[in-house]
């Protein structure tokens, strides 16, 4: 089955459920992560792997880093307030109306 990712590259988002927050840039239509990665996540919060996942330029309050989330896991960032990872500026030409925009390599 075939499904169409909820959220799009440049989307500021949030995890549902632990603190932090972030910029998309990149999906993956289902899981594409290790088994070990998969399993080290507690079995009663684990999520589906047929779903997309997304790559996530992620911050919390203490530091900056790559993520890797379930889009069952995720909702949208309504704060406005833009995101500071230091990679920013690597994957995305500016902040426009809430969203990120995406150079031209990863928009292709």
């Amino acid at each position: 089955m075939m499904r169409t990712a909820k959220f799009q590259i440049g989307q500021i988002v949030k995890h549902r459920f632990f603190p932090f927050r972030g910029v998309i840039f990149d999906v993956d239509p289902t899981f594409s992560n290790t088994e070990e990665w998969w399993q080290a996540i507690p079995e009663d919060i684990r999520p589906r792997k047929d779903q997309p996942f997304y790559h996530l330029l992620a911050e919390n309050a203490e530091t900056s880093y790559i993520a890797y989330v379930s889009e069952q896991n995720l909702v949208i960032d309504e704060s406005g307030d833009a995101v500071s990872h230091p990679q920013v500026e690597d994957l995305f030409t500016g902040f426009e109306d809430g969203h990120y925009v995406p150079r031209q390599s990863l928009a292709n």
